[in-house]
């Protein structure tokens, strides 16, 4: 089944449903939406309303009780676990609160790492790391390894080392929640620009009205629903 063609992500009738403790709950209640190919779209909620469920179910990072996921058109959310995988490399970009960086690797390193899990040359995108550095404003920190840079500067690495495989759309989840004010804001400002520039499709989670004023539309999940 094919969605328009200007569709990066949709989602289309998504039901959690979690049991902790043989208590059923649901956590989606039947969620639609869709994210334009280029858009800069952001989901708040209040804690516990699904937001980040509903972040990774569209990533492929978890599977929806019923409904589907399509993906530039195609229906992700019964892909078996390889195939997903491979999705997930080669489609999707992901930046979390934590930076989720390897220690004792070097910054270009850290960057290039989800090619050379995907059997990709480092060679081929030598260009690419040129760029992505140069964006996100760590060309002078390419040899330096993690516990030498600040928090934003990590989050910054984080970013480049979703954007290097050219994904068809960036998740975030909270990338401002483990930063403070003045650094978030910079954080926010460098999205911003990279969806502006490259027109690098974006969806982000965020509990920060401030971080969501980037976005060029907010969606409000509640209780398991759009608002």
């Amino acid at each position: 089944m094919k969605a328009e063609k200007n569709i990066a992500v949709e989602g289309r009738h998504l039901v959690k449903d979690f049991n902790p403790g043989g208590t059923p709950t649901k956590v989606l209640k039947d969620v639609s939406l869709k994210v334009a190919q280029g858009e800069f779209a952001a989901i708040m909620g209040p804690s516990g309303s699904g937001k980040s469920t509903l972040l990774y179910i569209l990533g492929g990072l978890d599977s929806p009780t019923s409904g589907s996921v399509l993906l530039n058109g195609t229906d992700i959310s019964r892909f078996d676990d390889a195939k997903m995988s491979r999705i997930r490399r080669q489609k999707i970009g992901f930046v979390f609160q934590f930076y989720n960086l390897i220690p004792n690797l070097s910054v270009e390193e850290n960057i290039l790492l989800p090619l050379l899990l995907d059997g990709r040359k480092k060679q081929e995108y030598k260009k690419d790391l040129e760029h992505i550095l140069d964006v996100v404003g760590l060309s002078h920190r390419r040899r330096h390894t993690p516990r030498e840079l600040s928090g934003g500067q990590q989050q910054r690495v984080a970013i480049a080392r979703a954007l290097i495989g050219r994904p068809e759309i960036l998740f975030a989840d909270e990338p401002t929640g483990n930063l403070d004010t003045g650094t978030g804001a910079e954080i926010m400002e460098l999205l911003r620009e990279i969806n502006r520039d490259s027109g690098q499709t974006i969806l982000m989670v965020t509990h920060s009205p401030e971080a969501a004023e980037s976005s060029s539309r907010i969606i409000t999940v509640r209780d398991g629903v759009i608002c």
